[in-house]
């Protein structure tokens, strides 16, 4: 006990010293300072800990053997603590017995509890040709030579589950969720833009929105969707991937994530090209070799993150309880960012000939609480409509249409659509536009 109580100051206070120094390493060189909001619980943290190691110097020994029994108590408490939220987590995780015993009943089918690198590593045996869904905001803070706005082209991507299986598509040429000879066609009707429901999320085709509206259509359909992606990715989107033959643009905007999207993608230092130089560009058609590369490192991370040492580091670095109670701060919302990306894309779209819309997903929130922020929703309109883009209100179109909204939610949980949902959402937007465009013929 001699020995602890001499070495006990020093040992602290270097402890500290290092939680501060790897605290400045995560926040400034890892992250390039995106979070930093989020790592000032953890500067005050070891500050405050660099603070009490040098008051321990000057205590007296009885002091600090009271101090180091409560300190090596708390370590066993806070280890009991993590175990306990790994345990809830396990217990409570999608899908419920309930919902695993309903999809049965239905379905005749189990359903698939594995996760995506499971799957990932039991098809990988089958097909080497197959890859994970790795999403442009993975990249964000990575110092890559450039920004993939795409997938791993050319290949069997698996995407999620919420539906009791994975949804698996095939990717094109640029790594987006499309028949490949799509860019082929002489004349494309409709291209998307948007995040994961545009993308298509735990759905196959044809169930996803752009193949719906090939099928109303019986034209040309382009989707540049991905999953997480914010209102800027997507403005880049379309100025590296937007085809002169492109008739219609449509914009489909996530009212719960986008703008939470839109406050990371502008600290990101390639984005900002995109809204400061008009003629900026990443060639990224050119370069999908280079694409395909970084999204295979990333898997590769992937993977090794789901081994059991990267599960027993986890545990050590107390990851879940620090999850529960270290959150990122909720952002204020840019409309005048916002304003500007829709005012270039608007523009971007009129120097193509091409028509520009703007599709508004409401809230899970709204039909599972009533909750609705009315603030947030009128400001997005009058932006969209200012700017003389046409506005299509989903909420209006579908959900308010509906006697349970939440059974458009894949199980009415705040997932993902239906089928069901994804098709009387694109039915709604292909209605919709076409009875503008019979107007402005008029």
């Amino acid at each position: 006990m001699n020995f602890l109580k001499k070495t006990f100051s020093i040992n602290s206070l270097l402890i500290s010293i290092s939680l501060f120094l790897y605290t400045i390493y995560r926040a400034e060189f890892y992250w390039d300072g995106s979070k930093n909001e989020y790592y000032k619980t953890y500067y005050a943290i070891s500050l405050f800990l660099i603070i009490f190691s040098i008051s321990t110097f000057f205590i007296n020994q009885k002091i600090k053997k009271r101090l180091i029994i409560l300190i090596f108590t708390s370590i066993i408490v806070l280890y009991f603590v993590e175990g306990a939220f790994l345990l809830n987590n396990k217990i409570n995780k999608f899908p419920t017995s309930d919902i695993k015993i309903n999809y049965k009943n239905k379905t005749g089918k189990d359903f698939d509890t594995r996760y995506r690198v499971e799957i990932y590593s039991d098809l990988k045996k089958i097909n080497n040709n197959i890859k994970m869904k790795v999403a442009p905001s993975n990249h964000l803070h990575k110092k890559n030579s450039i920004l993939p706005l795409s997938g791993f082209s050319n290949s069997k991507t698996i995407y999620d589950n919420e539906n009791g299986y994975f949804s698996i598509y095939q990717s094109d040429r640029y790594g987006f969720n499309n028949p490949d000879n799509e860019w082929e066609s002489k004349e494309i009707e409709f291209l998307l833009v948007g995040d994961s429901f545009t993308h298509g999320s735990s759905v196959n085709r044809p169930f996803d929105i752009a193949s719906q509206l090939r099928k109303l259509s019986k034209k040309s359909v382009l989707n540049l969707g991905y999953d997480n992606n914010g209102p800027l990715i997507e403005y880049a989107t379309l100025r590296e991937y937007l085809e002169p033959n492109v008739k219609n643009i449509i914009w489909i905007f996530d009212a719960s994530t986008n703008f939470k999207d839109l406050n990371k993608e502008y600290k990101n230092k390639i984005l900002k090209n995109y809204l400061t130089d008009l003629n900026f560009t990443q060639e990224l058609k050119a370069k999908q070799g280079e694409v395909n590369k970084i999204v295979n490192d990333e898997i590769n991370k992937r993977i090794k993150k789901a081994s059991l040492r990267s599960k027993i580091i986890k545990f050590l670095k107390l990851h879940a309880l620090r999850n529960s109670f270290i959150t990122e701060s909720k952002k204020k919302i840019q409309p005048q960012l916002l304003k500007k990306i829709l005012y270039l894309a608007n523009q971007l779209s009129i120097q193509n000939n091409s028509k520009l819309y703007f599709v508004y997903l409401p809230k899970y929130q709204r039909y599972k609480s009533g909750i609705n922020n009315d603030e947030e929703y009128y400001l997005i309109k009058d932006i969209v409509q200012n700017l003389k883009i046409p506005f299509i209100d989903i909420h209006e179109e579908v959900f308010i249409k509906e006697k349970d909204p939440l059974k458009l939610y894949s199980f009415s949980l705040n997932f993902h659509y239906t089928k069901n949902g994804y098709k009387k959402v694109s039915e709604s937007i292909y209605r919709n536009i076409k009875e503008k465009n019979n107007l402005i013929l008029k």
